[in-house]
């Protein structure tokens, strides 16, 4: 496994060793003594979820606040997405930025999401399916989000936003500067 730093304090790209042969393939997509020597953080991975969604649905960009605020791993069992993390830690140097990496079913990559961050991703491919560590349970009193269109953000998310499927729950998210100034 290889481990590449993002632009992101604590964010990473994870890209497996992959051992193919006739039979198919084998790789290892998780080590937690690897990953913590790679990166200095330990991680204790608590829930395993998993979503299918069609091509353009957007999911997020979401987070957990509090006590219950999450490090995800993501990873994509099949098909593609554009998947994005955004730093939204008070006094991060690199607050309000973000950082994008496709996964597919191809490369294998995986996004390592530190806690802090929101995070979402937009499919590119029918039938695709998302899988994602958390090392904290999910508490629904302590989710959060941000709009996907928030302008200061600039995100581009690489098709036009009226091919984007969200639900409607995410069409109502704050802005980030709506949202810290809610708390």
């Amino acid at each position: 496994m290889t481990i590449e730093e993002t632009c992101l304090k604590d964010c990473y790209v994870l890209k497996p060793t992959i051992f193919e042969d006739h039979r198919g393939y084998f790789f290892e997509s998780f080590n937690a003594d690897k990953f913590q020597k790679m990166t200095g953080l330990t991680i204790n991975f608590v829930q395993d979820n998993e979503s299918k969604s069609s091509k353009g649905v957007l999911r997020g960009l979401h987070f957990q606040t509090g006590d219950y605020e999450q490090s995800k791993l993501v990873r994509v069992v099949k098909g593609a997405v554009l998947d994005l993390c955004v730093d939204i830690r008070r006094g991060s140097l690199t607050f309000g930025q973000h950082f994008s990496v496709e996964l597919n079913e191809d490369n294998k990559k995986q996004l390592f999401v530190p806690k802090g961050f929101a995070h979402g991703f937009l499919v590119l491919k029918n039938e695709t399916i998302i899988n994602y560590k958390c090392d904290n349970f999910y508490q629904k009193d302590s989710e959060g989000g941000i709009l996907f269109n928030d302008k200061d953000l600039n995100i581009d998310w690489g098709i036009s936003e009226d091919e984007i499927i969200l639900s409607d729950k995410d069409k109502i998210l704050p802005t980030l500067s709506e949202y810290l100034n809610e708390k």
